[in-house]
């Protein structure tokens, strides 16, 4: 167990690499209720989401979710999350635990200066949320809610009772598998947790979810982006609206006119090495970048990380060398993501 963001989290329980099989293989469960949850309402909540989200809100359609970026006036990635449409003026933002604060303090100035027919409720204490993923939770779930797997698709939302307990489920996740996200009361949330591994589920800690992520090629919000790093940097500008009026559009727009300088890549070693955050990337004896993630990757059986280079050397199949404590390790550029279920 180890502080996260002000939250006791399990980093494993039987091992990461274990756990991280399981999801793949069976089905796993995460405890991600330090996530924050804050509830909009009022005429106002989709303006206010709209100008400070890379997602084109008005569009969302009712029990919809849209994975977004939270953005500064520079174009920097404040944080990134999920919106999720609850009604017709009513709509859930889930964000990064250690952002939380950041983001309510940035939604409540801009309520307060722009967009005043909002009501905000951080209800993060109040709801639990699960993660639930893995290719039996589908089969799972529908034991205990009959029919939702079909009646969900991904990235929509619905509540419905599991096992008696009342819960939102959002058909979502961060581990490149089928799953969802459930989100009961806080108190119902140990008794949902105990019901699911009685059904096989698998406690699976941050270690296992940190794999997983990476192998899906999927970002971490403080080592492979911040507010220092734009969307179109960090190769997410299919997540961006760019026309509409928004706190980063002004930004964005100079940044395509200027060129990019920097983009994320994958990269997967070649020589015998694990690529960790901040190892620095180089070509020819140069540094052209810095790693942000990586590790070993059991699905692939094979070390893999995500890094800034310099965009003329962001092409698949580039051929780099990674500095691995003093120690040169070839490496190459790969697509993302590097584990797809599709594929394997």
């Amino acid at each position: 167990m180890v502080d996260f963001a002000g939250w006791e989290m399990p980093i494993q329980f039987e091992g990461i690499l274990a756990e991280a099989r399981a999801v793949r293989s069976t089905s796993g469960l995460f405890d991600v209720s330090h996530m924050g949850r804050v509830m909009l309402q009022g005429p106002d909540a989709v303006h206010l989401l709209n100008w400070l989200t890379t997602a084109n809100v008005p569009v969302l359609r009712h029990n919809r979710a849209r994975y977004t970026l939270v953005c500064t006036e520079n174009g920097g990635i404040l944080d990134d999350g999920i919106i999720y449409r609850l009604g017709d003026e009513e709509y859930m933002l889930i964000c990064n635990a250690a952002n939380r604060g950041d983001v309510w303090s940035t939604l409540e100035m801009w309520r307060d200066t722009k967009f005043q027919n909002v009501m905000l409720d951080d209800r993060t204490f109040e709801v639990g949320m699960i993660a639930y993923q893995g290719p039996l939770a589908a089969e799972t779930m529908d034991k205990l809610a009959p029919g939702l797997s079909e009646s969900l698709r991904p990235f929509r939302i619905t509540r419905v009772e599991i096992d008696g307990m009342s819960a939102y489920v959002a058909r979502t996740g961060y581990t490149g598998e089928d799953g969802f996200e459930i989100m009961p009361d806080a108190a119902q949330s140990a008794a949902l947790w105990n019901r699911l591994m009685e059904m096989g589920a698998v406690p699976c800690g941050l270690g296992a979810r940190d794999v997983l992520r990476l192998e899906a090629g999927l970002m971490l919000h403080g080592s492979d982006m911040d507010a220092t790093v734009t969307p179109l940097e960090a190769g997410l500008e299919r997540f961006v609206h760019m026309d509409k009026e928004s706190i980063y559009s002004a930004a964005l727009q100079r940044s395509l006119e200027e060129g990019l300088k920097r983009k994320l890549v994958g990269i997967s070693m070649v020589g015998r090495g694990v690529p960790r955050h901040g190892y620095r990337i180089l070509s020819e004896g140069s540094e052209i970048g810095l790693v942000t993630s990586g590790g070993y990757s059991p699905s692939l059986d094979s070390y893999i990380g995500l890094g800034y280079v310099q965009t003329d050397m962001a092409s698949p199949d580039a051929r780099l060398d990674v500095d691995v404590r003093g120690r040169v390790v070839e490496a190459k550029v790969v697509d993302l993501p590097f584990y797809s279920r599709r594929r394997i």
